[in-house]
């Protein structure tokens, strides 16, 4: 089996959840989803779990975090083009995701933030490797 990576976030509002992260791009595995949670594919070896309040206390004895109001990690998700990019935002924003700041473009990268209804942080960016400054001097 190929190394995946798996990233479990509480949600309040799991439809809700689902129907923007949907938007973004992610598609639903029936195969690990239930009424208590969805198995969102972005490739075939990374996933988002978004857990229900109630099912996401069942793997961890700690308080959930006020994602709201505080940061508890930044998620990144690489694009093939500024184009895939500006859509995944536009269908994030149009789904309820809020946009905290502007683009930044940094000449090989462009990245753009989307935050969803718990407060999760997403950078989502191009990056053109060909782009990027040389390091010799």
């Amino acid at each position: 089996m190929a190394n995946q990576v798996f990233i479990n976030l509480a949600v309040q509002d799991l439809e809700r959840s689902v129907n923007l992260y949907s938007k973004m791009g992610f598609t639903v595995n029936p195969q690990f989803s239930d009424e208590t949670g969805k198995c969102m594919v972005w490739s075939e070896h990374i996933f988002v779990m978004l857990l229900t309040h109630e099912k996401f206390k069942n793997f961890t004895s700690k308080p959930i975090a006020d994602t709201k109001n505080g940061i508890a990690g930044i998620f990144s998700l690489s694009v093939d083009s500024v184009d895939i990019l500006n859509e995944i935002m536009a269908n994030a924003i149009s789904a309820g995701g809020i946009e905290p700041n502007e683009m930044r473009d940094y000449g090989f990268m462009q990245q753009r933030t989307i935050e969803d209804f718990d407060g999760h942080t997403w950078e989502v960016f191009y990056m053109d490797l060909s782009k990027l400054p040389s390091q010799e001097k």
